[in-house]
């Protein structure tokens, strides 16, 4: 069966991936964007010029393991969010590597957003795919989104996404990225901010602050700072950061299924990698979904895969 190619530049990652429809197997390469010791992320001229350098240099790696000779469709994200006004020029890089290789080759081109990218990556590191042509709740927890969404089948776009709740503030990541560079990690520090945390000796009785069914964050980095002008340990300003994050999501979760019902969760987003804030979920709701971590921060799988689903078209979106 044909092969379907994924490209996503999001701000962070550049990132192919091809989706082999006849094994359910997915070769990808990822690579972060360099950020410099102590900065908290990236102009979008740079990010658009590291883009260029390492898209060719991933496609090469990619082909040495696995060279797709039958692809049926490359698909780009070209927007984070499927919105209106969605827009960073980062992701003009893999929209314009796929439009260039479906003109040369002849290949059916597709192009969706970002988002949407994460959470078929999640359903299908998670073999919960089939999903698509059901309703449920997905969450998309990253650097530069703490959403929580309504998901349903569309035979356009293959899921439509309605926002139920979002951060009014600070996003998630940016919180646990805050956190971390305050504490001397090096960005992104999500993984780096997990092992402080699971080393705490000390835990701190978080309330999220929710405003029909959005949320706050901004105090989370004040409090950060104040613990460690405090002389607070740095494990456990770690360990108060996730707790908070891990609760706010919760009370996110209450709200969506108490206006909506009850619905399948997913949790996709770079933030949903981290072990305490899961375990934290799914201690409360232990069906949920989650991607697995190499699914779960931005790759390009979901971006092919939503090719196949395309390409499948009613078969799958009724």
């Amino acid at each position: 069966m044909p092969d379907h190619i994924g490209i996503d530049t999001s701000n962070y990652t550049t990132s192919v991936a091809v989706y082999v429809s006849g094994e359910n197997r997915v070769i990808q390469r990822k690579r972060l964007l360099p950020v410099k010791e102590g900065e908290l992320g990236l102009r979008q001229s740079d990010a658009v010029f590291h883009h260029t350098k390492q898209l060719p240099e991933l496609v090469e790696e990619l082909c040495r393991e696995y060279r797709p000779t039958e692809a049926a469709s490359v698909a780009a994200s070209v927007r984070p969010r499927n919105i209106e006004g969605s827009y960073m020029p980062c992701f003009l890089v893999g929209e314009g590597y796929a439009r260039a290789y479906s003109a040369a080759t002849g290949t059916q081109l597709y192009t969706t957003s970002h988002q949407i990218g994460h959470i078929l990556a999640a359903l299908y590191s998670a073999d919960r795919l089939a999903l698509v042509r059901e309703c449920f709740i997905a969450f998309h927890v990253s650097g530069g989104t703490t959403d929580c969404l309504l998901c349903e089948p569309d035979s356009d776009s293959v899921l439509n996404i309605t926002e139920v709740g979002t951060s009014l503030d600070l996003k998630a990541g940016q919180a646990v990225d805050r956190a971390g560079v305050m504490l001397g990690l090096r960005f992104p520090c999500g993984a780096e901010l997990e092992k402080l945390a699971v080393n705490a000796d000390k835990t701190y009785k978080v309330k999220p602050v929710i405003k029909d069914g959005s949320c706050c964050l901004s105090g989370v980095e004040n409090k950060c700072a104040q613990m460690l002008r405090n002389g607070e340990k740095p494990e456990n300003i770690a360990r108060y950061c996730l707790d908070f994050i891990a609760e706010t999501i919760l009370a996110m979760t209450e709200c969506a299924l108490d206006r909506y019902g009850s619905l399948p969760l997913v949790f996709a987003g770079g933030v949903m990698s981290d072990k305490l804030i899961r375990d934290r979920i799914v201690s409360r709701y232990p069906e949920a979904s989650f991607a697995a971590p190499e699914f779960s921060c931005d790759n390009a799988a979901g971006v092919a895969i939503y090719g196949y689903l395309k390409q499948a078209g009613d078969v799958l979106c009724p």
